[in-house]
């Protein structure tokens, strides 16, 4: 039997965050309610800046308007700490961290080493108790889940699942860059920024170009022909860097793409794309590697004249082993072509060289495109009662280094710009929330007069003016020992000699007689005389000009009451920066 409460407790649950809701009157008996739940991540939206009400008011969002007509809207605050995984958990289970246990994504555990995550925030196994979708199977309905942190290993059997977000489960395969290696100075620079969630597999690759070998009728080339091998997720294109230009000199501007070296499929300049060419990847799948059927996009970000390449592929990201069902996937590209999921990387791999900035506009635009055909596919493939959908580009969008920095008066490097590159940026971040009123336009298309239609956000975004190194100032008071690598920057922790260190989000662990092995909380004298010592240093960090950038510390007894989380999942102090 359905549940009419069911439906109240979803629309309580979207009040949680930014949204708007609309309900159709008219309903007609219970079994033929509907609901489609639209969570784009990291949507800035409040009444001095990021007006969207107003923006819509205006007519500059035709689609967002007509659910303000028809239903009801507002403001409020994400849960701490205020990024995807904690806020998506407390969304779709309409209960606080302290309850659902997602602290935060990568987490430690008591009993479990800290040198690895024990609970991955994005697999939907981190929840402690049931999410929405659960609850609504239960109660007849079938569920449509696209691109849902969490959703991952799926936890519906009659619906569908198109890929969850970083949960690892399924043939996942990101975006790759291919750069220079050179000096390895830039490899250096990003240490362990060069990898998924900073521990990963590798997101850009340094590498160096060789002299080219078996290519079957190359382009002429007027300066010495360079040869590059891409290789990632167990399969091989090769680009032929060359210069087109007969100007007699070192001109380099094209780039020849293969599979084989004996047929090329593109040849680029700076900034231009191939289209969808099919490959074969390779899946670590526990005890055996299994084929995936994949396609791929390449791009020249960068190349110039003196040969300096920055390549990247983009990944299908959609396939049979991470869609569930499995045909799923075939079905569902049918209709939208392959699938470009968010731009970019986590973290950010397009924002070292102007360049990037392109490249990274081009896979938003695309990630648009390909979210807003999949609203009526689902709908025509598999005609679920209930769609939740996300889509992760704004959140990249507005956390780049592109846009929020020189929109937003507050931040130091709004004065970086003229108030004409200002106005341009402006019109950019606008056709983005443009974008979403697209998507909300096809919703409104596949819904009926019993659709409820909600908006929401799981949190939204603020610029970030300085970067306060946490780890460096614990090892500089001799409480936390590393070595850097010398060849890829990456840091190299003392586990055993090694007293205190800050781990992602928000977490400080301490132990006055090492870090290694299994952690359990450490108690007594020494204890507690270390870990006020770290506190009182936390508090007493400022800038130059006497700003805090930590706003509260917390020991981890007092997690639950403060900053409502679970204190299995906590780090010895949880610590608050400012925005």
């Amino acid at each position: 039997m359905v549940n009419d409460k069911l439906f109240k407790r979803i629309l309580l649950a979207g009040l949680v965050v930014v949204l708007l809701i609309v309900g159709f009157q008219k309903i007609t008996t219970k079994k033929s309610l509907k609901l489609y739940w639209f969570i784009p991540d990291g949507v800035r939206a409040e009444p001095n800046l990021f007006n969207v009400y107003k923006w819509a008011q205006e007519g500059k969002l035709p689609n967002i308007k007509k659910l303000m007509e028809q239903g009801s809207y507002g403001y409020s605050y994400p849960n701490f700490p205020s990024h995807t995984p904690t806020n998506f958990a407390t969304l779709l289970t309409g209960s606080y961290p302290e309850i659902h246990g997602v602290n935060d994504g990568p987490m430690r555990a008591l009993g479990k080493p800290l040198d690895k995550v024990a609970v991955p925030g994005f697999r939907s196994t981190a929840k402690k108790v049931p999410p929405i979708w659960k609850t609504l199977e239960e109660a007849g309905y079938k569920v449509g889940i696209i691109s849902v942190p969490g959703s991952t290993p799926p936890e519906v059997n009659q619906g569908v699942v198109l890929r969850g977000r970083w949960g690892g489960w399924g043939a996942d395969f990101h975006a790759i860059n291919f750069e220079t290696k050179g000096n390895l100075a830039q490899r250096i620079k990003q240490g362990s920024g060069t990898r998924l969630f900073y521990f990963g597999p590798q997101l850009t690759q340094y590498i160096d170009a060789q002299t080219p070998k078996g290519w079957l009728n190359p382009p002429q080339s007027y300066s010495a022909p360079m040869e590059v091998t891409l290789d990632a997720w167990g399969a091989k294109v090769y680009a032929y860097i060359y210069d087109s230009t007969d100007d007699l000199k070192k001109n380099y501007d094209k780039v020849s793409f293969s599979k084989d070296k004996q047929t090329i499929f593109a040849n680029l300049t700076q900034g231009q794309w191939s289209d969808w060419e099919e490959i074969t990847l390779k899946w670590q799948a526990e005890d055996k590697q299994v084929d995936v059927e994949s396609d791929f996009r390449a791009t020249v970000i960068k190349l110039d004249s003196d040969g300096f390449f920055r390549l990247r592929l983009f990944y299908n990201n959609l396939n049979s082993y991470i869609t569930q069902p499995e045909e799923a996937s075939e079905m569902v590209q049918k209709l939208t072509g392959p699938m470009v999921d968010f731009a970019d990387n986590f973290p950010a791999q397009l924002i070292y060289y102007p360049e990037d900035k392109k490249t990274f506009e081009d896979e938003a635009d695309m990630s648009f495109e390909w979210h807003k055909k999949a609203v009526s596919a689902i709908y025509e493939e598999f005609a679920p009662n209930v769609i939740i959908h996300d889509i992760y580009t704004p959140n990249q969008m507005l956390t780049t280094r592109w846009w929020m920095g020189y929109v937003d008066p507050v931040s130091a490097r709004y004065g970086d710009v003229s108030d004409e590159e200002r106005e341009k940026l402006w019109q950019e971040v606008q056709d983005m929330y443009k974008k979403l009123d697209d998507i909300v336009g096809e919703i409104l298309k596949v819904s009926d007069k019993n659709t409820y239609i909600v908006f929401t956000s799981d949190h939204g975004a603020v610029p970030l003016d300085k970067n306060v190194f946490l780890n460096n100032l614990f090892a500089k008071n001799g409480w936390l020992k590393f070595t850097i690598d010398s060849l890829t920057g990456e840091p190299i922790i003392d586990w055993k000699n090694s007293k205190v260190i800050y781990l992602k989000m928000a977490h400080v662990y301490i132990n006055p007689k090492g870090l290694d092995g299994n952690y359990q909380r450490a108690s007594g004298p020494e204890y507690e005389k270390l870990r006020q010592q770290v506190i009182d240093t936390l508090e007493s960090l400022k800038d130059t000009d006497g700003t805090k950038p930590l706003t509260e510390v917390v020991k981890w007894e007092d997690a639950k009451e403060f900053m409502q989380l679970d204190p299995e999942r906590v780090g010895d102090l949880v610590i608050a920066n400012a925005p």
